[in-house]
Formats: structure tokens, sequence, C-alpha cells
């Protein structure tokens, strides 16, 4: 385990899937917040830092006793990138920071550790995002580095604004394993992935 600081972004509005909110469903027989915060806590020392929004209440209400921590973001209706700057405002100061989704249940700790060597074995100063076919996929890696500039330049709010912005600061890799590029928007997808997941776990 390493001092990486792990944001995961909690907040949307969960429209997709109708009335229910989809990081309240049950993954593995807890919520699916709760999964993705254990899968992450298990690569870094620090409290992971949860950024809530849509349904905050009930969402924070699912991480108790975990461990984590909770920030809620009142700009959340306007985009993830409101979330990203909420997320790294409210986290200490840290060599790397994982931003990564509230949905990705599939992601697994030695997913996160591959990413994290990865990183280190190719320019531990640029942001490190993996790609599939050509699809970006999460959590990424920034460097500690960045969090000021991130926060302080307007312009590009958020780091998908800024790493299509400043595309000499980010290299990309290559990484098969599914859990980076599967998320959960829609009923069939989250019945795909968890179908998936109990074929997966022992």
């Amino acid at each position: 385990m390493t001092d990486v600081a792990v944001i995961i972004l909690a907040a949307g509005l969960s429209r997709r899937m109708y009335k229910q909110n989809k990081l309240l469903l049950p993954v593995g027989n807890i919520p699916m917040i709760r999964h993705m915060v254990l899968t992450y806590q298990s690569v870094t020392t620090l409290p992971v830092l949860v950024v809530t929004g849509h349904d905050h209440k009930a969402v924070a209400a699912a991480l108790e006793g975990t461990g984590s921590k909770t920030v809620f973001n009142a700009s959340f209706a306007e985009g993830q990138q409101t979330s990203v700057i909420c997320g790294l405002g409210a986290i200490q100061d840290a060599s790397l920071i994982l931003i990564g989704l509230g949905d990705q249940p599939l992601l697994k700790a030695e997913d996160l550790l591959h990413l994290l060597a990865t990183h280190a074995a190719a320019d531990p100063k640029r942001i490190s995002i993996p790609v599939r076919d050509q699809a970006r996929g999460n959590p990424i890696v920034v460097p500690g580095a960045f969090r000021k500039r991130l926060l302080a330049d307007q312009s590009t709010p958020g780091c998908r604004a800024f790493t299509r912005a400043y595309p000499e600061h980010v290299q990309f890799h290559e990484l098969t394993a599914p859990g980076f590029y599967a998320d959960v928007d829609t009923p069939d997808a989250y019945a795909a992935l968890t179908n998936q997941f109990l074929e997966e776990t022992p």
C-alpha cells in the first residue's frame, strides 16, 4: 500500500437508472459504493474520500464504518468536473492522487496496483490514463504536483478538460482489465456486470 490519495466521484444524478440510485444497488451483498470504497482502501494508507451530491445522505450512510470520508458537492448538478474540483480541494497533500468512479464494480485491487506500478515505471510526472481500443478508462493517476494547477485553472476545470487541453502532461497505458472500462449507467448494464461479478467471485 502507498500514500496515494483516493477520490471517488459519487455525486451524479443516476438518471439512466430511473428511480434507483445505482450506487446503492447491491454488489456482493453490500451497496456498490461501499464495495468500491473497500476496493480502493486496499491500495492506500490514507482515508478514501468520496464526493457526494445526489442522495448524499443515503450514500454517506452506506459508507458508515468504512473509515472513508465524504465531502458534499453542492454544485453536483452542474457536472462531474465540479466533483473533481470539490474532491481535489478536500484531500490532503499526497504524492499521487487516484480519481475514480463509484460505479465500476468489476475493478479489482490488483487492477489498481497494476495501474500504479505502470505509472511509476513510465513517467511519474505525467497524468496516467488507462486505455483500451482508444477508449479511456478510470481511475486516472494524477501526480500531486498537479493538484494546485487543476484547482486554479478555471479555463479547464476538472481532469477531462485539462488532459485534453494539455496532452503533453498525459500518458496513456494499454491496460486490458475490464474493470477499468465497465461502469454502470443502466439497469441492463447493472444486470450484466452483477452477473459477471458473481461469476468471478469465489
